[in-house]
Protein backbone atom coordinates (compact mmCIF):
# COMPACT_ATOMS: atom_id res chain seq x y z
CA UNK A 1 0.00 0.00 0.00
CA UNK A 2 1.35 3.24 -0.61
CA UNK A 3 2.10 5.78 2.06
CA UNK A 4 2.60 9.26 2.20
CA UNK A 5 6.48 9.87 3.54
CA UNK A 6 6.68 11.06 7.04
CA UNK A 7 8.66 14.09 8.25
CA UNK A 8 12.27 13.27 9.89
CA UNK A 9 11.88 11.87 13.46
CA UNK A 10 15.00 14.07 13.89
CA UNK A 11 12.94 17.50 14.69
CA UNK A 12 13.64 18.65 17.34
CA UNK A 13 13.82 22.55 17.51
CA UNK A 14 11.07 24.54 15.70
CA UNK A 15 11.02 28.42 15.15
CA UNK A 16 7.82 29.67 14.71
CA UNK A 17 6.87 32.12 12.08
CA UNK A 18 3.74 34.68 12.03
CA UNK A 19 3.34 36.71 9.20
CA UNK A 20 0.74 39.93 8.29
CA UNK A 21 0.49 42.40 5.78
CA UNK A 22 -1.43 45.52 5.17
CA UNK A 23 -3.72 46.74 7.59
CA UNK A 24 -3.92 43.20 9.29
CA UNK A 25 -3.97 43.90 13.30
CA UNK A 26 -0.84 43.19 14.56
CA UNK A 27 -2.08 41.84 18.19
CA UNK A 28 -4.35 39.42 16.53
CA UNK A 29 -1.33 38.20 14.72
CA UNK A 30 0.28 37.35 17.78
CA UNK A 31 -2.75 35.95 19.33
CA UNK A 32 -2.48 33.01 16.25
CA UNK A 33 1.11 32.53 16.74
CA UNK A 34 0.51 31.89 20.47
CA UNK A 35 -2.00 29.68 19.52
CA UNK A 36 0.63 28.03 16.86
CA UNK A 37 2.66 27.74 19.75
CA UNK A 38 0.04 25.56 21.97
CA UNK A 39 0.21 23.49 18.69
CA UNK A 40 3.53 22.65 18.28
CA UNK A 41 3.68 21.94 22.07
CA UNK A 42 1.09 19.18 21.77
CA UNK A 43 3.22 17.52 19.08
CA UNK A 44 5.83 17.52 21.98
CA UNK A 45 8.32 19.66 19.49
CA UNK A 46 10.33 22.52 21.80
CA UNK A 47 10.14 25.93 20.26
CA UNK A 48 13.55 27.93 19.90
CA UNK A 49 12.51 30.88 18.73
CA UNK A 50 9.15 33.08 17.36
CA UNK A 51 8.93 35.73 15.13
CA UNK A 52 6.11 38.70 13.66
CA UNK A 53 6.58 39.68 10.33
CA UNK A 54 4.87 42.80 8.79
CA UNK A 55 5.00 43.28 5.36
CA UNK A 56 3.34 45.23 2.71
CA UNK A 57 1.68 42.77 0.49
CA UNK A 58 2.24 39.20 -0.51
CA UNK A 59 4.97 37.99 -2.67
CA UNK A 60 4.65 34.69 -4.87
CA UNK A 61 8.65 33.33 -4.20
CA UNK A 62 8.30 33.67 -0.19
CA UNK A 63 5.12 35.06 0.90
CA UNK A 64 7.30 38.17 2.07
CA UNK A 65 10.77 40.29 0.74
CA UNK A 66 13.26 37.94 -0.45
CA UNK A 67 15.54 40.41 2.25
CA UNK A 68 13.17 39.59 4.95
CA UNK A 69 13.04 35.36 4.03
CA UNK A 70 17.12 35.69 4.04
CA UNK A 71 16.85 37.65 7.62
CA UNK A 72 14.69 35.14 9.06
CA UNK A 73 16.68 32.32 7.22
CA UNK A 74 19.80 33.58 8.92
CA UNK A 75 17.66 33.76 12.73
CA UNK A 76 16.87 29.93 12.50
CA UNK A 77 20.28 28.84 11.41
CA UNK A 78 22.05 30.56 14.52
CA UNK A 79 18.69 29.28 16.75
CA UNK A 80 19.98 25.84 15.22
CA UNK A 81 16.46 25.33 14.34
CA UNK A 82 15.54 22.17 12.39
CA UNK A 83 11.99 23.02 11.36
CA UNK A 84 10.30 26.73 10.61
CA UNK A 85 6.88 26.36 11.39
CA UNK A 86 4.59 29.05 9.41
CA UNK A 87 1.18 30.18 10.95
CA UNK A 88 0.54 31.11 7.59
CA UNK A 89 -1.11 28.81 4.63
CA UNK A 90 2.28 28.46 2.35
CA UNK A 91 1.65 26.87 -1.32
CA UNK A 92 3.61 23.81 -2.48
CA UNK A 93 6.19 26.14 -4.25
CA UNK A 94 6.91 28.64 -1.16
CA UNK A 95 7.30 25.60 1.06
CA UNK A 96 9.86 24.26 -1.55
CA UNK A 97 11.71 28.34 -1.69
CA UNK A 98 11.64 28.41 1.56
CA UNK A 99 13.94 24.44 1.85
CA UNK A 100 15.95 25.68 -0.87
CA UNK A 101 16.84 28.47 1.01
CA UNK A 102 17.16 27.51 4.72
CA UNK A 103 18.42 23.66 4.21
CA UNK A 104 15.60 22.90 7.01
CA UNK A 105 11.92 21.42 6.99
CA UNK A 106 9.14 24.10 6.58
CA UNK A 107 5.99 23.51 7.56
CA UNK A 108 2.70 25.73 7.61
CA UNK A 109 -0.59 25.82 10.73
CA UNK A 110 -2.13 23.37 8.46
CA UNK A 111 0.64 20.43 8.54
CA UNK A 112 0.48 20.79 12.17
CA UNK A 113 -3.23 20.56 12.47
CA UNK A 114 -3.37 17.34 10.39
CA UNK A 115 -0.16 15.91 12.53
CA UNK A 116 -1.99 16.62 15.64
CA UNK A 117 -5.60 15.04 14.10
CA UNK A 118 -3.14 12.02 12.84
CA UNK A 119 -1.71 11.36 16.10
CA UNK A 120 -5.25 11.55 17.82
CA UNK A 121 -7.40 9.92 15.90
CA UNK A 122 -8.84 6.84 17.38
CA UNK A 123 -11.68 5.69 15.68
CA UNK A 124 -11.97 3.87 12.11
CA UNK A 125 -14.06 6.93 10.83
CA UNK A 126 -11.75 9.52 12.35
CA UNK A 127 -8.94 7.81 10.31
CA UNK A 128 -10.41 7.46 7.75
CA UNK A 129 -11.01 11.44 7.55
CA UNK A 130 -7.51 12.25 8.57
CA UNK A 131 -5.75 10.39 5.99
CA UNK A 132 -8.35 11.66 3.49
CA UNK A 133 -7.43 15.06 4.49
CA UNK A 134 -3.33 14.56 4.78
CA UNK A 135 -3.70 12.68 0.93
CA UNK A 136 -5.37 15.99 -0.32
CA UNK A 137 -2.83 17.90 1.45
CA UNK A 138 0.16 15.95 0.25
CA UNK A 139 -0.67 15.60 -3.16
CA UNK A 140 0.53 19.21 -4.92
CA UNK A 141 3.43 18.69 -2.25
CA UNK A 142 5.05 15.42 -3.68
CA UNK A 143 7.89 16.92 -5.03
CA UNK A 144 8.81 18.22 -1.91
CA UNK A 145 8.32 15.39 -0.32
CA UNK A 146 10.47 12.65 -2.49
CA UNK A 147 13.84 12.38 -3.61
CA UNK A 148 13.47 10.03 -6.45
CA UNK A 149 10.77 12.09 -8.37
CA UNK A 150 12.53 12.92 -11.45
CA UNK A 151 13.18 9.21 -12.32
CA UNK A 152 12.00 7.54 -15.08
CA UNK A 153 10.23 3.87 -15.02
CA UNK A 154 10.23 1.53 -17.96
CA UNK A 155 8.74 -2.17 -18.62
CA UNK A 156 5.52 -3.83 -18.17
CA UNK A 157 2.57 -2.06 -16.64
CA UNK A 158 4.34 0.94 -16.86
CA UNK A 159 2.46 3.71 -18.44
CA UNK A 160 4.59 4.98 -22.02
CA UNK A 161 7.92 4.03 -21.77
CA UNK A 162 8.62 6.59 -19.32
CA UNK A 163 6.13 7.56 -16.50
CA UNK A 164 8.02 9.63 -13.92
CA UNK A 165 8.01 8.39 -10.13
CA UNK A 166 5.87 11.53 -9.32
CA UNK A 167 3.62 10.79 -12.13
CA UNK A 168 3.06 7.33 -11.00
CA UNK A 169 2.91 8.41 -7.43
CA UNK A 170 0.70 10.70 -8.04
CA UNK A 171 -1.58 8.21 -9.82
CA UNK A 172 -1.60 6.45 -6.51
CA UNK A 173 -2.64 8.74 -4.49
CA UNK A 174 -4.98 9.78 -6.45
CA UNK A 175 -6.68 5.95 -6.26
CA UNK A 176 -6.05 6.26 -2.59
CA UNK A 177 -8.36 9.44 -2.36
CA UNK A 178 -10.88 8.10 -4.24
CA UNK A 179 -10.87 4.71 -1.92
CA UNK A 180 -10.78 6.20 1.19
CA UNK A 181 -13.88 8.87 -0.22
CA UNK A 182 -15.84 5.51 -1.04
CA UNK A 183 -15.36 4.17 2.74
CA UNK A 184 -15.94 7.28 4.29
CA UNK A 185 -19.69 7.45 2.58
CA UNK A 186 -20.04 3.73 4.07
CA UNK A 187 -19.39 5.28 7.22
CA UNK A 188 -21.71 8.42 6.32
CA UNK A 189 -24.45 5.48 5.50
CA UNK A 190 -24.04 3.46 8.24
CA UNK A 191 -23.98 6.53 10.51
CA UNK A 192 -27.12 8.09 8.58
CA UNK A 193 -29.07 4.61 9.88
CA UNK A 194 -27.88 5.11 13.44
CA UNK A 195 -28.93 8.54 13.37
CA UNK A 196 -32.29 6.96 12.22
CA UNK A 197 -32.41 4.58 14.94
CA UNK A 198 -32.00 7.40 17.32
CA UNK A 199 -34.59 9.68 16.00
CA UNK A 200 -37.45 7.08 16.00
CA UNK A 201 -37.11 6.96 19.67
CA UNK A 202 -38.24 9.66 21.70
CA UNK A 203 -35.15 11.49 23.16
CA UNK A 204 -33.81 14.77 21.90
CA UNK A 205 -30.51 15.39 20.97
CA UNK A 206 -28.08 17.99 21.87
CA UNK A 207 -24.28 18.91 20.48
CA UNK A 208 -21.74 20.31 22.34
CA UNK A 209 -19.41 22.61 20.19
CA UNK A 210 -17.06 25.41 20.93
CA UNK A 211 -13.41 26.18 20.53
CA UNK A 212 -10.68 23.35 20.87
CA UNK A 213 -9.99 23.15 24.94
CA UNK A 214 -13.07 25.35 25.96
CA UNK A 215 -14.00 22.54 28.68
CA UNK A 216 -16.83 20.45 26.22
CA UNK A 217 -15.58 16.90 27.54
CA UNK A 218 -15.44 17.95 30.91
CA UNK A 219 -18.81 19.63 30.43
CA UNK A 220 -19.91 16.82 28.89
CA UNK A 221 -18.53 14.34 31.89
CA UNK A 222 -19.71 16.37 34.43
CA UNK A 223 -23.32 16.13 33.46
CA UNK A 224 -23.19 12.65 32.43
CA UNK A 225 -20.86 11.10 35.04
CA UNK A 226 -18.95 9.32 31.50
CA UNK A 227 -15.56 8.78 31.87
CA UNK A 228 -14.78 10.65 28.78
CA UNK A 229 -11.65 12.16 27.85
CA UNK A 230 -10.52 15.12 29.37
CA UNK A 231 -7.17 16.35 28.54
CA UNK A 232 -5.71 20.34 28.84
CA UNK A 233 -4.76 19.86 24.93
CA UNK A 234 -5.74 21.40 22.17
CA UNK A 235 -7.94 18.91 20.03
CA UNK A 236 -8.07 16.04 22.69
CA UNK A 237 -11.48 15.12 21.25
CA UNK A 238 -11.60 14.35 17.91
CA UNK A 239 -14.39 11.49 17.93
CA UNK A 240 -17.95 12.26 18.69
CA UNK A 241 -19.07 11.11 22.41
CA UNK A 242 -22.84 10.58 23.11
CA UNK A 243 -24.51 9.99 26.27
CA UNK A 244 -27.35 10.20 27.84
CA UNK A 245 -28.94 12.20 30.69
CA UNK A 246 -31.73 12.64 32.87
CA UNK A 247 -33.43 15.99 32.94
CA UNK A 248 -35.01 17.37 36.20
CA UNK A 249 -38.20 16.94 34.88
CA UNK A 250 -38.13 13.29 34.01
CA UNK A 251 -37.57 14.06 30.04
CA UNK A 252 -34.19 11.76 28.70
CA UNK A 253 -31.80 14.01 26.47
CA UNK A 254 -29.08 12.62 23.93
CA UNK A 255 -25.28 14.75 24.76
CA UNK A 256 -23.27 14.69 22.03
CA UNK A 257 -19.67 15.98 22.57
CA UNK A 258 -17.76 16.74 19.04
CA UNK A 259 -14.37 17.86 17.64
CA UNK A 260 -13.00 21.48 18.44
CA UNK A 261 -12.63 24.21 16.36
CA UNK A 262 -10.07 26.35 15.78
CA UNK A 263 -9.10 29.92 14.11
CA UNK A 264 -7.82 29.24 10.42
CA UNK A 265 -9.18 26.11 10.45
CA UNK A 266 -8.19 24.49 7.10
CA UNK A 267 -11.16 23.99 5.02
CA UNK A 268 -9.96 20.71 3.53
CA UNK A 269 -10.06 19.61 7.27
CA UNK A 270 -13.68 20.96 7.54
CA UNK A 271 -14.45 18.90 4.45
CA UNK A 272 -12.86 15.84 5.85
CA UNK A 273 -14.55 15.95 9.14
CA UNK A 274 -17.81 16.49 7.89
CA UNK A 275 -19.42 13.30 9.07
CA UNK A 276 -18.04 14.22 12.34
CA UNK A 277 -19.28 17.41 12.78
CA UNK A 278 -22.61 16.64 10.81
CA UNK A 279 -24.23 15.71 14.65
CA UNK A 280 -24.07 19.88 15.19
CA UNK A 281 -26.28 19.91 11.86
CA UNK A 282 -28.72 16.70 13.09
CA UNK A 283 -29.52 17.85 16.77
CA UNK A 284 -32.72 19.66 18.19
CA UNK A 285 -30.02 22.50 19.75
CA UNK A 286 -26.98 23.17 20.53
CA UNK A 287 -24.85 23.84 23.42
CA UNK A 288 -21.84 26.14 22.59
CA UNK A 289 -19.39 26.23 25.20
CA UNK A 290 -16.88 29.21 25.13
CA UNK A 291 -13.71 29.69 27.98
CA UNK A 292 -14.28 33.41 29.12
CA UNK A 293 -11.39 33.53 30.30
CA UNK A 294 -9.29 34.11 27.49
CA UNK A 295 -8.96 37.65 25.79
CA UNK A 296 -9.86 36.73 22.23
CA UNK A 297 -12.80 35.04 23.45
CA UNK A 298 -15.19 36.68 21.04
CA UNK A 299 -12.57 35.80 18.20
CA UNK A 300 -13.15 31.73 19.35
CA UNK A 301 -17.28 32.81 19.00
CA UNK A 302 -17.23 34.20 15.31
CA UNK A 303 -14.65 31.03 14.20
CA UNK A 304 -16.95 28.47 15.60
CA UNK A 305 -20.09 30.28 14.39
CA UNK A 306 -18.28 30.84 11.12
CA UNK A 307 -17.78 26.84 10.82
CA UNK A 308 -21.15 26.21 11.70
CA UNK A 309 -22.13 28.25 9.21
CA UNK A 310 -20.42 26.56 6.41
CA UNK A 311 -22.46 23.40 7.99
CA UNK A 312 -25.71 24.67 7.62
CA UNK A 313 -25.52 24.51 11.30
CA UNK A 314 -26.08 28.37 12.19
CA UNK A 315 -29.38 28.20 12.18
CA UNK A 316 -29.92 25.84 15.47
CA UNK A 317 -30.84 27.05 18.05
CA UNK A 318 -28.44 27.79 20.57
CA UNK A 319 -27.41 27.55 24.43
CA UNK A 320 -24.13 30.30 25.17
CA UNK A 321 -22.57 28.66 28.04
CA UNK A 322 -19.25 30.62 29.04
CA UNK A 323 -17.09 28.32 31.43
CA UNK A 324 -14.04 28.41 33.37
CA UNK A 325 -15.59 31.36 35.20
CA UNK A 326 -13.08 30.46 38.24
CA UNK A 327 -10.09 31.56 36.11
CA UNK A 328 -11.15 35.14 35.98
CA UNK A 329 -9.84 37.68 38.11
CA UNK A 330 -11.39 40.75 36.60
CA UNK A 331 -15.33 40.83 37.42
CA UNK A 332 -16.02 43.06 34.31
CA UNK A 333 -14.99 40.63 32.21
CA UNK A 334 -17.76 38.58 33.04
CA UNK A 335 -20.07 41.84 33.05
CA UNK A 336 -19.33 42.84 29.78
CA UNK A 337 -19.86 39.09 28.41
CA UNK A 338 -23.32 39.45 30.45
CA UNK A 339 -24.24 42.72 28.41
CA UNK A 340 -23.73 40.81 24.99
CA UNK A 341 -25.14 37.41 25.92
CA UNK A 342 -28.16 38.34 28.02
CA UNK A 343 -29.31 35.23 28.00
CA UNK A 344 -25.92 32.99 28.58
CA UNK A 345 -25.23 30.82 31.67
CA UNK A 346 -21.94 30.96 33.35
CA UNK A 347 -20.27 28.12 34.97
CA UNK A 348 -16.92 26.19 36.41
CA UNK A 349 -17.04 22.76 34.96
CA UNK A 350 -14.05 22.49 37.65
CA UNK A 351 -15.94 23.83 40.72
CA UNK A 352 -19.78 22.95 39.83
CA UNK A 353 -20.91 26.41 39.84
CA UNK A 354 -23.77 27.52 37.66
CA UNK A 355 -24.24 23.77 36.73
CA UNK A 356 -27.42 23.29 38.00
CA UNK A 357 -28.75 26.64 36.29
CA UNK A 358 -27.05 25.07 33.42
CA UNK A 359 -29.60 21.63 33.59
CA UNK A 360 -32.21 24.05 34.72
CA UNK A 361 -31.66 26.16 31.31
CA UNK A 362 -31.48 22.56 29.06
CA UNK A 363 -34.64 21.62 30.39
CA UNK A 364 -36.38 24.64 29.46
CA UNK A 365 -34.63 24.46 25.85
CA UNK A 366 -36.13 20.65 25.70
CA UNK A 367 -39.71 21.58 27.35
CA UNK A 368 -39.97 24.26 24.41
CA UNK A 369 -40.05 21.69 21.68
CA UNK A 370 -42.53 19.29 24.25
CA UNK A 371 -46.50 18.93 23.78
CA UNK A 372 -48.62 17.70 26.15
CA UNK A 373 -50.68 14.80 25.46
CA UNK A 374 -54.27 13.78 27.45
CA UNK A 375 -54.30 9.82 27.40
CA UNK A 376 -55.98 6.84 29.00
CA UNK A 377 -53.71 3.44 28.84
CA UNK A 378 -55.44 0.18 30.20
CA UNK A 379 -53.54 -1.14 32.98
CA UNK A 380 -52.88 -4.44 30.95
CA UNK A 381 -50.53 -2.16 29.14
CA UNK A 382 -47.77 -1.54 31.83
CA UNK A 383 -45.03 -1.57 29.21
CA UNK A 384 -46.44 2.15 27.86
CA UNK A 385 -47.32 3.38 31.18
CA UNK A 386 -43.60 2.31 32.24
CA UNK A 387 -42.29 3.95 29.15
CA UNK A 388 -43.70 7.13 30.00
CA UNK A 389 -42.68 7.36 33.25
CA UNK A 390 -39.12 6.86 32.18
CA UNK A 391 -39.06 9.44 28.93
CA UNK A 392 -41.71 11.88 29.34
CA UNK A 393 -43.20 14.65 32.42
CA UNK A 394 -46.29 13.37 33.74
CA UNK A 395 -48.28 16.23 35.09
CA UNK A 396 -51.53 14.48 36.34
CA UNK A 397 -52.32 10.59 36.71
CA UNK A 398 -55.75 9.27 38.32
CA UNK A 399 -57.82 5.49 37.57
CA UNK A 400 -60.57 5.28 35.60
CA UNK A 401 -61.83 1.74 36.09
CA UNK A 402 -59.55 -0.60 34.22
CA UNK A 403 -57.56 2.51 32.85
CA UNK A 404 -55.03 4.72 33.88
CA UNK A 405 -55.42 8.69 32.69
CA UNK A 406 -52.44 10.77 31.76
CA UNK A 407 -51.31 14.28 30.94
CA UNK A 408 -47.81 14.17 30.11
CA UNK A 409 -45.33 16.16 28.18
CA UNK A 410 -42.96 14.38 26.05
CA UNK A 411 -41.37 15.04 23.02
CA UNK A 412 -43.38 15.54 19.13
CA UNK A 413 -41.62 12.43 17.66
CA UNK A 414 -42.51 9.94 20.66
CA UNK A 415 -46.38 11.20 20.51
CA UNK A 416 -46.97 8.41 17.65
CA UNK A 417 -46.43 5.94 19.87
CA UNK A 418 -49.66 6.84 21.76
CA UNK A 419 -51.96 8.10 19.44
CA UNK A 420 -54.58 4.90 19.76
CA UNK A 421 -54.66 6.02 23.58
CA UNK A 422 -55.26 9.70 22.97
CA UNK A 423 -58.58 11.89 24.65
CA UNK A 424 -59.58 14.72 24.04
CA UNK A 425 -58.29 16.95 21.43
Amino acid sequence: MFEIKEKPKMVERAMLVGAYCGHASESEASSLLDELAELVNTLGIPIVGRQLVHHREPHARYLMGSGKAEELADIAKEAKADVIIFDNELIPSQQRNWEKLTGMLVIDRQEVILDIFAKRAQTMEARLQVDLARMEYSLPRLVRAWSHLGKQGGGIGSKGEGESQLEQDKRKIRGQIDRLKSELEAVKRRRATQRKDRKRAPVPNAAIVGYTNAGKSSLLRALTGAQVLVEDKLFATLDTTTRKIALPNNQPLLLTDTVGFVRKLPHGLVEAFNATLEEAVMSDFLIHVLDVSQPEVMDFYETTRSVLHELGADSRRTLIVFNKIDNVADESVIREMRSRFPEAVFISVKTGAGLEELVSRISEFVADDLITLELQIPQSRADLIARLHREADIRHSEYIDNDVRLRVRLAPKAASAYSTFRVGL
